[in-house]
């Protein structure tokens, strides 16, 4: 048998790439010049095009930058843009399909055959044949499936929803941003006013712990009153310490929310702290606007269309299907009467024993409407208990800080008292010491609570679900960003239901409005539905 040219070249191009698919297989790893490219490539696409810092940062610039460039956030917005393009690309799928073909035949000798009569059985001997052994085909054809019309269209209805999960994802992170902003900038502010004076007075605490020595040394004071001396300057110094630490913490938590390089100087606008929102009297309609606004509700509610255009795309396949096809053909064959024609077609197909499977189709799509409407009704009733505890966590955190208020005005007149009846015995400098740690610590929770209020808030908002941006912005620069947030919160702050004072009530008030299950209970129960609210947020407050 004799081979063309072109088969043998066929063959060896197929062994060559048998060849090359095999060797394709083996492991590959990266190689350390590769991995430290790759890391060096992540570690600049972190920091790409952020705007520069060229003056202090407030609370919305804070926010905005965080929205702009943390990471988290920008996944979200792809991911949101990635489900709009495959909603592009399955709208297609509703076409027709147009399929142009052209191909090349080659035989190694000639088709053909003998025959035999129908009626007398006679056979012909005489071998022929219709087709050459070198020919060109080629075709145009067009054909259209109903059966593939509706589930593609199914799937582009799934295209949409999964969009406006997306979508209702991204609101969601927008929102934690927020509220994580909320909870670190009030604690780096703090840290920003306090380390200061917490480092001078450590240095004073050293010193004087040195003259101790000195004098335990040199016998100039009983023992045991020196000691008592040097236990109470470290038991202070273990305190400012410790507290030095957690602002310190503060400070990298919003840097790493902003996206800031490593090493950025993070300097805070040092502004008047702006007055907390009042209490809300109407928590019932705080509730429903959180059943009407949370992104998690939202999101589960589009999922159950999805799942449900799931069962009716698998109910579609059960039923006929109706094809269509025209199209145009080429043969360069020699020996056919007509090289060129045209053709069309309909065709029905039905898988008869498939129709057995829609009875319990039918019923898993009754049970599938159940368990998503069962699991959207329990995430609801978590939002509802997170309502709830975010404005008695709100109020609460209110009380704590006007506590804190007054302790911190009876320290500073302490410290004054301290500083006048001074006098040059090392008892009296120990007091002047003793009541400017206090007076420090007490500046410390002060700004504590303070944050601890701004995070109360940021979670009661967090639990409503309302939007931290509009639905559109003309510039995406951090001034125009931070304005947007800004007017956003002011007008939503400005909502009746948020700005209505509620009833000022006293810890014995709380304690009878709790036996009665009025709205507001005891702290003690606070924090036990606390511990039993499901889904939990995470408290970043100092």
């Amino acid at each position: 048998m004799i081979r063309s040219p072109l088969t043998t070249l066929g063959a060896a191009i197929a062994a060559t790439m048998a060849l090359s698919a095999c060797s394709s297989l083996e492991p590959q790893p990266y190689s350390e010049a590769q991995v430290r490219q790759r890391a060096i490539a992540d570690q600049e696409q972190m920091y790409r095009n952020q705007e520069p810092i060229n003056q202090p940062i407030t609370f919305y610039e804070a926010a905005a930058r965080a929205l702009k460039y943390n990471l988290d956030y920008r996944l979200k917005l792809m991911e949101s843009a990635l489900a709009s393009n495959l909603q592009d690309v399955s709208r297609h799928e509703l076409l027709p399909q147009l399929v142009a073909d052209a191909g090349y035949s080659d035989r190694s000798n000639d088709s053909g055959g003998t025959s035999i009569g129908i009626e007398d059985g006679e056979e012909s001997l005489r071998a022929s044949t219709s087709e050459e052994r070198y020919r060109t085909t080629a075709g145009l054809g067009l054909s259209w499936s109903l059966l593939d019309f509706g589930l593609a269209y199914y799937e582009n209805q799934q295209k949409a929803d999964q969009i406006l999960m997306a979508e209702e994802r991204r609101r969601k992170v927008a929102q934690n941003v927020l509220r994580d902003v909320r909870n670190a900038y009030w604690r780096a502010l703090s840290a920003q006013r306090l380390i200061p004076q917490l480092n001078t007075l450590l240095a004073r605490t050293e010193v004087a712990l040195d003259a101790a020595r000195q004098a335990q040394n040199q016998g100039l004071l009983p023992r045991q009153e020196v000691l008592a001396y040097q236990r109470a300057l470290l038991d202070s110094t273990t305190l400012l310490t410790a507290r030095r630490q957690d602002l310190e913490l503060a400070q990298t938590e919003l840097a790493a929310l902003m996206s800031l390089p490593p090493g950025t100087q993070l300097k805070l606008a040092d502004e008047p702290e702006p007055d907390l929102p009042p209490e809300a009297v109407d928590v019932e309609y705080l509730e429903t606007l959180a059943l009407q606004h949370r992104p998690e509700i939202m999101e589960e509610w589009y999922r159950k269309r999805v799942n449900e255009l799931d069962l009716e795309a698998a109910k579609a396949r059960l039923w006929p299907n109706i094809t269509l096809s025209a199209g145009v053909e080429y043969d360069s064959n020699d020996y056919l009467y007509n090289n060129n024609w045209a053709q069309s077609g309909v065709n029905v197909s039905l898988n008869l024993l498939r129709l057995l499977q829609y009875p319990d189709l039918d019923n898993a799509q009754k049970t599938q409407a159940e368990v998503d409407d069962l699991r959207r009704t329990a995430l609801s009733m978590a939002v509802l208990t997170q309502v709830r505890v975010g404005a008695l966590r709100y109020h609460l955190a209110q009380e704590e800080l006007d506590y804190a208020d007054q302790s911190l005005d009876v320290d500073q007149d302490l410290l004054a008292y301290a500083k006048a009846a001074a006098s040059s015995a090392i008892g009296s400098e120990l007091e002047v010491i003793r009541a400017e740690s206090r007076y420090l610590l007490s500046e410390y929770q002060r700004e504590a609570a303070y944050s601890r209020a701004q995070a109360a808030w940021g979670r009661l908002f967090n639990s409503i679900g309302l939007d931290v941006l509009p639905e559109t912005v003309e510039q995406y620069d951090i001034h125009t960003l931070a304005s947007e947030i800004e007017r956003m919160m002011t007008m939503h702050q400005n909502e009746a239901a948020l700005t209505l004072p509620a009833p000022v009530r006293t810890p014995s008030e709380m304690n009878r409005a709790s036996q009665a299950g009025e709205p507001f209970p005891a702290p003690s129960s606070s924090r036990q539905s606390d511990r039993e609210a499901p889904l939990p947020e995470r408290d970043n407050a100092a």
